[in-house]
């Protein structure tokens, strides 16, 4: 809940309404965003990998390494996003430690759940009769 309270005034944000789609993988991004308002997912391939509330965040990959986006964000109904450019991006990693330590914490935290999709995903394989949800959702 750390970035909703830190961005939820915030005046910089977007609206899109449900079905609407913040942005798709492979696209360019030089911006993260952080949900405030409603609900979203991501998926990677149609694949869901995550279902966002309020106070997630989206896109850091892109501001952080200038990658193309890894994901597409659907919105689930209408949203509202505060919009983080690379710019103030990296004034709050330097003004704002506790800010960076969020965000790593929140991408080990992704990391970790990939790894757990990946390991079930090589059981399923080794062993057909498994039945193992690799969602993540």
């Amino acid at each position: 809940m750390l970035f909703f309270d830190m961005f939820r005034h915030d005046p910089t944000f977007i609206e899109i309404k449900g079905g609407e789609i913040l942005f798709r993988e492979g696209d360019t991004g030089d911006a993260m965003y952080i949900l405030i308002e409603g609900e979203a997912e991501v998926s990677i391939g149609g694949v869901l990998f995550e279902k966002c509330v309020p106070g997630t965040f989206v896109g850091e990959l892109a501001v952080i390494d200038g990658s193309a986006r890894y994901a597409t964000v659907t919105a689930l109904d209408d949203c509202k996003f505060v919009v983080v450019d690379s710019k103030r991006f990296h004034f709050l990693v330097d003004e704002a430690p506790r800010f960076a330590i969020d965000v790593m914490r929140v991408m080990a935290q992704r990391l970790r759940s990939c790894d757990q999709r990946i390991l079930a995903a090589k059981l399923c394989l080794s062993d057909p009769s498994l039945s193992v949800d690799v969602s993540g959702a």
